[in-house]
């Protein structure tokens, strides 16, 4: 893609850097008659995630609309998990006994770019990476933990690399007809 074409459109870019990637622990919750205490049990992995002070949603399956914040206030150990007490910010519903719990967890700061910047082809994924203003080649990435805005690379980009994030299916189908224009073995792939 040339620089003018690039300028025709609205490109984002983002550099791959150190950032923390949150995930979430997903859960049922039952509330108390206190309509504030939401109570969940997490199973295996997950519950080694879960710590005091960790933000919440929840929100009543019937009614994604209806969420509410909330902050995780107790984790009591148990076999094969942990009992987990969130406390509303507001009082719940009082027509719903159950909740879906969202519990926000840091999973370490990593080397990580935006998934908008992702292509996925197949098993593969491609970033469109600036090489100098204007200039945009597609290399194939490793990806690690996937967080709702962040993803882990574990290999095939360098701390600091621009990868395009907004605009780069434009530039991903432009690669590919370049690459059908010239034929199959123009080796316009990463």
């Amino acid at each position: 893609m040339t620089e003018s074409q690039a300028s025709d459109l609205t490109l984002t870019l983002s550099s791959a850097s150190l950032r923390m990637v949150q995930t979430w622990v997903r859960t049922a919750g039952s509330i108390d008659k206190s309509g504030r205490t939401l109570v969940a049990d997490v199973s295996g992995a997950d519950a080694d995630l879960v710590r005091v002070g960790q933000r919440v949603r929840a929100f009543p399956p019937s009614s994604k609309s209806s969420m509410y914040q909330a902050r995780i206030a107790r984790v009591v150990p148990q076999a094969g998990g942990a009992r987990v007490e969130a406390l509303l910010g507001a009082v719940g519903r009082q027509d719903t006994a159950y909740y879906v719990m969202e519990i926000v967890v840091e999973r370490g700061p990593f080397l990580a770019i935006p998934n908008e910047a992702i292509i996925e082809e197949g098993d593969r994924h491609i970033v469109y990476v600036q090489q100098q203003p204007g200039r945009y080649v597609p290399q194939e990435i490793q990806t690690g933990v996937q967080g709702e805005l962040l993803t882990q690379v574990t290999a095939g980009l360098a701390e600091g690399a621009e990868v395009v994030t907004f605009g780069s299916f434009f530039i991903d189908a432009e690669q590919k007809l370049k690459g059908t224009a010239q034929g199959p073995s123009s080796g316009a792939g990463p």
